[in-house]
């Protein structure tokens, strides 16, 4: 155990020297000589081209044409993902973030919101689509929660959850409570044009 105590509220009144903090702890110091650091070369400013870049401006990546990209830049980066490539619906929304507004702009950022929610949702949508929905009241939690006296356990705790819970099924569900609301609407149109 040192005397040298690193945190307190005023400032130590003996600060060991380079050579005790040296001699004390093993490397320290190590990278006081710019002659032992291996950065220096990349970070001498008259090194000139000893980091060995052959370029002032890196060449551009093909495919960047079409590329979602800020209006505020005249062109795409010169590196970038391909590895999503923007499709479906959320695609469309993104493509009309980025070509209508500026990143400044509330609406920009909106909609790539509303582009990653859409995204989120299409799994969702396809696996309904091939048979296979979602288990809507077992990812509520529901199963969870039988067991010895669920609901006395609710009124008769200090637990935090119990003034949300009426909501939890809501915000599991809001997408396919969407879905269930717009199906009985047209199915209650289609009924009364008969």
């Amino acid at each position: 155990m040192t005397d040298h105590m690193p945190y307190v509220a005023d400032h130590p009144s003996a600060v060991p020297s380079a050579d005790e903090l040296r001699a004390r702890i093993p490397g320290w110091g190590s990278d006081l000589d710019l002659a032992d650091r291996p950065s220096v070369p990349k970070l001498s400013k008259e090194a000139g081209s000893a980091t060995g870049a052959h370029w002032v401006r890196p060449e551009q990546q093909p495919g960047g044409d079409g590329r979602e990209r800020s209006i505020e830049h005249a062109h795409v980066t010169p590196v970038f993902g391909t590895a999503q490539p923007l499709a479906g619906l959320a695609g469309v929304v993104r493509r009309v973030a980025y070509r209508r507004y500026s990143e400044g702009r509330l609406a920009h950022w909106m909609l790539l919101v509303l582009g990653d929610r859409s995204d989120g949702a299409t799994p969702g949508v396809t696996d309904a689509r091939r048979g296979r929905p979602d288990d809507v009241i077992g990812e509520t939690g529901i199963g969870a929660e039988r067991g010895t006296h669920p609901v006395a356990a609710r009124l008769r705790s200090s637990r935090s959850d119990t003034h949300h819970t009426w909501l939890d099924p809501l915000v599991a569900n809001w997408g396919w409570l969407t879905v269930g609301g717009v199906a009985v609407w047209l199915l209650r149109r289609v009924l009364r044009r008969r």
